[in-house]
């Protein structure tokens, strides 16, 4: 974990443990403020499925050590406040492996519950100067005794969690270049031994091994780094030799040191009687994470199953989310927690709102299949000393065997609560679907007959929001959505149901609120939600440029011109072909001109455009393509072959730039607005004339589209003999106009004959 919060927001419920709901707080915002002063449309799209989710978890590490020793009254009321239906109903854990420092360093230079054992027993006498002792086939060097407190926890909840994770902060003392496993004296230089690589590795695995024998669990996952490309972990020492910091453990390696640890690691796991897979690389934010992928080699990425990312940085989420989609492999935000507001808050909603709103974002931005915590119980002392509110429940670090619930009290500030309106409805199963508003995030439910839409107000007014369900393929007669809401005056107070009508349904929420919406009788896809239809043609018009896709003056690859109109934008339609069957995030597409027919393709990394003949109607890896978007209309086309991004060349603007392919960036030069430029018919033309006087009928008429009727297409029209326009009445006249592409509409005119 990172010491401070990259990007927190300024924002402050809390209560005491476990407050029950106030009644009547869903009626409190309409009694205060009747007439909403805000007010959003929430549009659900269930054509673009995030991947199954996987849950909502914790790391154990520190609350663990700390609080695995306490009286059962204590603990037990965290294991449910953590793992209960009740509490945050948490089916994921990460256990830490601890390193531990040698016998003669001092124990009380970390934060409380962060001094880690290890697994391994050294030699009577042995200082933290012997750094060669320790021999893995040794069974003498081993203490299968440790970390007694993280262990109790593991076995209290290992009914409750279906995904394990084990994960290193870093290796033992003697396999440090410092001998300290809370960094090296410089921290910005690979601090675990490059010959002690393999005995890590080892040691990671036989940890796993054991845990599993003695404790019936299976890992599913190891990280054997933890925030490994950053300035974090160094340690300091005072006057007497001894260190007076860092406070936890951790280990800098680079992206080079970071591929000799994977792929170690993956040598140990070969032979190990654990299925566990390697997961990598838990570093602390998008934009470093992308960094480091970017560095690694094909055996490293071929050696990580799993990708597990922080957000105490928020920038590039996106990246990290293409990055996943290219290399086909599961993204897991295995990581956050910080402090929002001011001062240790257990009654405002600024804690509350501010770990909401990092929930909402992390799951439109970065479609993890698993989101996880750092750690929810936090040692209250110190945060009340620095007026911090990391965690959402706090319990003083320091009890003893004789402290009870009065002496050593537990305390929850308003994340509790909110966290609850997200892990209490969306559960493992579910599948995050798309929205359009950056306030909101939606499931389909595991049965596909249910919806969740959670909705964040961070206002000071009242919001009133439409929830959209014309996408769904179905809403029953009596469908319905019942409001479940956390503010300052209550939480999870759940509303009267209502009515759904014409597919919508329009509540309202209070100022400050967290607000689960739970929506009955809707389910499937409707057909024309998906934005690729069969057979439609589609501009692709840069996002930074505003300039749309088109093939080069050679007709090779590709540039961006100034967006054309009517006729002249035939060069800039793309036919858009699914490839795969379903409605998950990571289906694939063919691009194909819809003018020439040739098919964008990566070659040498470079975008082409290369005839179809030859491959037998089976499309090469190298012409597929993964669309994603969080909602806003924008799109990355990610190839699936080398999981690089439609990137225009420099960021450039002008007339006729370069349009190639590059590492994802989350640049708006790599996304793109996708606008239907399918004629579906054409509006009627109206016009008027007098008995015996041929009219004048429009040389064009107006195209119908998906998203309304704009611009004129030229028109022939099929007009009726002479005697037609004789006598007073209505003569409808028929025509053809002509699309782009030069395929032919049927137009209708409307003539008024009349002597007024």
């Amino acid at each position: 974990m990172v010491r401070a919060l990259a990007s927190a927001v300024p924002l402050a419920l809390g209560a005491s443990l476990m407050a029950a709901p106030m009644a009547g707080a869903a009626d409190t915002a309409d009694a205060a403020d009747p007439v909403p002063r805000s007010a959003v449309t929430v549009r659900i799209d269930p054509s673009y499925q995030q991947q199954e989710f996987e849950g909502w978890g914790t790391s154990l590490v520190w609350f663990a050590n700390a609080t695995g020793g306490y009286p059962e009254p204590i603990r037990r009321q965290l294991v449910d406040m953590l793992f209960g239906a009740d509490g945050l109903g948490l089916n994921i854990a990460r256990y830490n492996i601890g390193g531990g420092n040698a016998p003669d360093v001092r124990k009380d230079y970390m934060k409380a519950g962060a001094t880690m054992e290890g697994f391994w027993k050294a030699p009577a006498g042995t200082t933290r100067q012997d750094m060669d002792w320790w021999d893995p086939n040794n069974p003498d060097h081993w203490n299968w005794g440790a970390d007694a407190g993280q262990r109790w926890w593991v076995d209290q909840i290992k009914d409750k969690v279906d995904r394990w994770e084990a994960f290193s902060n870093s290796p033992p003392w003697f396999q440090t270049v410092s001998g300290y496993v809370s960094g090296g004296f410089d921290a910005s230089a690979d601090q675990i031994r490059a010959d002690r690589v393999d005995d890590f590795a080892t040691y990671l695995a036989r940890v796993t091994e054991r845990m599993e024998q003695e404790h019936g669990i299976e890992f599913d996952t190891i990280d054997p780094l933890n925030e490994p490309n950053t300035p974090y972990w160094g340690t300091q020492l005072g006057a007497d030799g001894q260190p007076t910091g860092g406070r936890q453990e951790g280990a800098h390696a680079g992206p080079e040191l970071q591929q000799k640890v994977i792929l170690a690691l993956d040598k140990a796991l070969d032979g190990a009687r654990t299925d566990a897979r390697i997961s990598a690389m838990d570093e602390t934010n998008p934009g470093i994470f992308t960094q480091n992928w970017n560095a690694y080699g094909t055996p490293a990425r071929a050696a990580v199953d799993q990708l597990n990312v922080h957000t105490y940085g928020t920038g590039q989420r996106t990246s990290a989310r293409d990055i996943a989609k290219g290399a086909d492999k599961k993204l897991w935000m295995s990581e956050v927690e910080g402090t929002w507001g001011t001062g240790t808050d257990f009654t405002g909603m600024e804690p509350g709102l501010g770990i909401a709103t990092r929930m909402v974002d992390d799951m439109r931005e970065l479609e993890p299949s698993a989101w996880v915590f750092w750690q929810p119980v936090e040692d209250a002392i110190p945060q009340a000393a620095a007026g911090k509110n990391w965690g959402s429940i706090h319990v003083p670090f320091n009890c003893t065997a004789e402290d009870t619930l009065e002496t050593c009290p537990i305390r929850t500030n308003t994340k509790f609560h909110t966290i609850r309106n997200f892990t209490h409805y969306i559960r493992p199963g579910d599948h995050f679907v798309k929205v359009d508003d950056p306030s909101s995030v939606a499931a389909v439910k595991r049965s596909g007959r249910t919806a969740t839409v959670v909705h964040v107000n961070s206002g000071t007014s009242a919001r009133s929001v439409n929830l959209d369900l014309s996408r769904f393929g179905k809403v029953t007669s009596r469908a319905t959505v019942t409001p479940v809401v956390t503010s300052g005056d209550g939480a999870l107070v759940r509303g009267a149901p209502v009515r759904v009508t014409d597919r919508s349904a329009t509540l309202s929420v209070p100022a400050k609120s967290v607000t689960t919406f739970l929506v009955e009788g809707v389910g499937g896809v409707a057909r024309d939600a998906a934005l690729v239809q069969p057979g439609h043609v589609y501009r692709l018009q840069g996002t930074q440029s505003g300039k749309s896709l088109e093939p080069s003056d050679d007709g090779s690859g590709v540039v961006i011109r100034t967006t054309g109109t009517g006729t002249d934008s035939a060069q800039q339609l793309w036919n858009i072909r699914k490839l795969t069957r379903g409605t998950d995030s990571r289906e694939r597409y063919a691009l194909t001109h819809a003018k020439t027919g040739k098919r964008l393709a990566v070659r040498d990394d470079q975008a082409v455009l290369e005839e179809p003949e030859g491959d037998r109607g089976q499309v090469p890896e190298a012409a597929q393509w993964v669309m994603s978007t969080i909602g806003d209309g924008t799109w990355t086309f990610v190839n699936a072959a080398t999981g690089r991004l439609v990137d225009v060349t420099g960021q450039s603007t002008a007339d006729g730039a370069k349009v190639s392919t590059y590492t994802p960036t989350s640049a708006a030069n790599q996304r793109w607005t996708v606008t239907d430029e399918t004629v579906l018919r054409t509006e009627p033309a109206e016009t008027f004339t007098v008995p015996g006087l041929r009219p004048e009928l429009p040389a064009t008429v107006a195209p119908v589209f998906r998203d309304g009727t704009r611009g004129a297409l030229p028109v022939v029209w099929n007009l009726p003999p002479d005697r037609k326009w004789r006598e007073p009445g209505t003569v409808r006249v028929r025509g053809e106009a002509t699309d782009p592409l030069g395929r032919r509409i049927p137009a209708r005119a409307v003539v008024t004959v009349d002597t007024t």
